[in-house]
């Protein structure tokens, strides 16, 4: 089955457009203009140019949605009906760096809930795309989550911290102790594509914290509609668009939660 609704055309050709020149950049990351966000936290000019493409695309099939987006913000405030969720190019530091592992990540929201979802890595050609009710699938074959049963057994990814994170300490012990009730855990850099690659089973559970809203949007379509089980913990009231998630599949999801959140495996 092919996903072919208006919502997702849009999203798909917004993402070729964008990706071809992002593509030629990628074998020219040493010509970039790069400046910083912040201490270890970097911004590229393929990172405003991918963005600069997606919302003219997008916005000229609706103009009147709203847009949450990384390098702009929040375009529209007064729609908050219908919106795009946009990160040009999550996992700009492996871009930056030459590694394949980065992609453009596009959900569109629709009252509050993610209805449908790409992320496309265009240096690999792998499209993850999902919408509500219609599975989820990667360059048009079906994916589903693992079926791993028992936590030990499981291969985990996560991400993070950031250079300016106050919870480094707390991460990093989190780290520790999950590693040793699981096979093993991985860190790759690229939040959507950690969420599509547990989708795919490729790994079994995923969790990270301070995260943002862009980050994960078309992950969490995806990933429930191949199945997976997902929820955020520990919410920051004060931060709406920062996000801790934990996701795996459902034979797992119980015992991942007592290992991160309630911290009672033994």
């Amino acid at each position: 089955m092919r996903l072919n609704s208006p919502h997702m055309n849009i999203i798909t050709k917004a993402c070729m457009k964008a990706s071809r020149p992002l593509i030629r950049d990628y074998g020219e990351v040493d010509n970039l203009q790069v400046s910083t966000k912040g201490p270890g936290d970097f911004v590229s000019s393929a990172d405003k140019r991918t963005e600069r493409i997606l919302i003219e695309e997008l916005q000229k099939a609706h103009p009147d949605y709203g847009i949450i987006t990384e390098e702009t913000g929040i375009i529209n405030k007064s729609n908050i009906k219908n919106r795009w969720i946009i990160d040009p190019i999550d996992g700009t530091m492996n871009f930056l760096n030459g590694i394949p592992q980065f992609a453009i990540s596009i959900g569109y929201e629709e009252e509050n809930e993610i209805k449908c979802g790409v992320i496309f890595n265009p240096i690999m050609n792998e499209m993850f795309c999902a919408e509500k009710g219609n599975g989820a699938y990667l360059n048009n074959s079906r994916i589903r989550v693992s079926n791993k049963k028992n936590i030990r057994d499981a291969l985990l990814v996560t991400g993070g911290p950031k250079h300016a994170s106050k919870i480094k300490d707390k991460i990093f012990s989190e780290y520790v102790n999950v590693s040793k009730h699981v096979s093993n855990v991985r860190k790759f850099g690229s939040a959507a594509l950690d969420m599509a690659y547990v989708a795919c089973g490729r790994f079994d559970g995923y969790w990270q914290r301070e995260l943002n809203y862009w980050d994960i949007a078309a992950g969490i379509i995806i990933l429930k509609e191949a199945g997976g089980f997902l929820n955020f913990f520990e919410p920051d009231n004060n931060a709406p668009l920062k996000k801790n998630i934990l996701a795996s599949n459902s034979n797992i999801h119980s015992q991942l939660t007592d290992l991160i959140v309630k911290k009672n495996i033994e």
